[in-house]
């Protein structure tokens, strides 16, 4: 809203870029040569890569990387595809069964598992009720063979934070050639965890989440997937990214990835523990301003919140906090223009109007209770004020 500063609650759809990360990617604008050109410029723009290639690998606490184990993708959901379709198209090496996913995947992980079906893969997709993976499903499933596995581990939804550790390492003790794949966009550098506390074959990351650009992301690959050959490109081209990805890389957003992931895991700690005050204090406001919190039964991540308002369309509200110079998200900005009900919500065991009315109220270190307290207000505006549907 014109003439006054807005505040921002939709760090989960995408975040500011720091100044640091501005800073680097304006020195790596002169940098304009090829990555892949042998002269000086290439040469320049090259060891650019190599740098945020080794920061956003050591953020991820994985060490001594081969080439071909960190591949720089257009997004998150670039990288995901990669890893679900790249193994499967890795025919010949891919083991026989069935793909096991959860009902509250991410869009980019439910639709390729979608296109995985008609491809003839039959699914299985784990209960994920109270934001928790259903046990017995899981057991139960684990007695069929399976092939590839994807799991995430923050839902970008409701923040909840599934048991990718314990899930995968059932699944690799019945099938130790099984593939597994990991949307920790959502986790990475608010979660601690890496790709072998995970179990992980392949996590997919994303630098907009972190305070870096839009339009970079990134897929670690184990170096077991890389030996067994398990990986076949699904881009085709001049062969970069080591043969994985082709396409001229982004260089200046790469840059900024880089120093995104390096400055997140200096402040992680720091960070982690000022949206565990902030989610603490907001959950007490939201629920005294009237507001319905829904939290995962078990383990959650703290910057993200759903909460539900008494029977006003969460479309009519968000617009209404919009006006007031407020910014929240109705679900996942990759969906929000949808007019279907979050499939989510419902997996998570909110009901259809529940879902309709609801919130995601997503933090970043730099929010305030100040803040918090002004959007109460307006909410509690809103609801006073607002039409309610019946």
């Amino acid at each position: 809203m014109a003439g006054q500063e807005s505040i921002y609650f939709d760090n989960s759809a995408t975040t500011a870029l720091s100044l640091p990360v501005e800073e680097e990617m304006k020195r790596a604008m002169a940098a304009f040569g090829n990555p892949s050109s042998l002269h000086e410029k290439g040469l320049e723009a090259k060891e650019i890569m190599d740098t945020a290639r080794a920061r956003v690998a050591d953020a991820l606490g994985a060490k001594n990387l081969k080439p071909g184990q960190l591949i720089f993708t257009s997004c998150g959901s670039e990288a995901t595809q990669l890893a679900l379709l790249g193994s499967f198209f890795a025919k010949e090496r891919r083991p026989a069964g069935i793909v096991l996913t959860t009902d509250s995947e991410h869009p980019s992980v439910a639709a390729n598992v979608n296109l995985l079906e008609k491809l003839g893969m039959e699914t299985v997709r784990l209960r994920t009720r109270g934001g928790v993976i259903d046990k017995e499903q899981l057991n139960e499933v684990l007695k069929k063979p399976v092939a590839l596995a994807t799991v995430m581990l923050v839902n970008n939804e409701t923040g909840a934070r599934y048991d990718v550790e314990n899930i995968f390492a059932k699944i690799r003790a019945a099938n130790p050639e099984a593939v597994l794949h990991c949307d920790a966009v959502q986790a990475f550098l608010k979660e601690s965890f890496t790709p072998q506390s995970l179990g992980a074959d392949f996590i997919t990351l994303s630098a907009h989440k972190i305070h870096g650009p839009k339009g970079v992301g990134a897929l670690y690959v184990s170096a077991d997937m890389l030996k067994k050959r398990r990986l076949s490109p699904v881009l085709l081209g001049g062969g970069q990214e080591s043969g994985f990805r082709s396409g001229t890389e982004n260089t200046i957003g790469i840059a900024g990835f880089g120093k995104a992931a390096q400055v997140g895991k200096e402040k992680m700690k720091e960070n982690a523990a000022a949206e565990r005050a902030l989610s603490a204090y907001a959950e007490e406001a939201l629920r005294a301003c009237g507001a319905s919190v829904h939290l995962p039964e078990g383990a959650r991540a703290p910057h993200i919140l759903r909460i539900s308002v008494p029977r006003i369309k969460s479309e009519t509200m968000l617009h209404y906090l919009s006006a007031k110079g407020i910014c929240v998200s109705a679900g996942s900005a990759c969906s929000s223009r949808s007019q279907k009900t979050n499939p989510a919500l419902l997996a998570f065991g909110m009901s259809a109007l529940e879902a309709d009315c609801s919130l995601r109220i997503s933090f970043c270190e730099s929010n305030t209770k100040e803040e918090i307290d002004k959007l109460c207000a307006a909410l509690a505006a809103g609801m006073a004020g607002l039409v309610h549907i019946r």
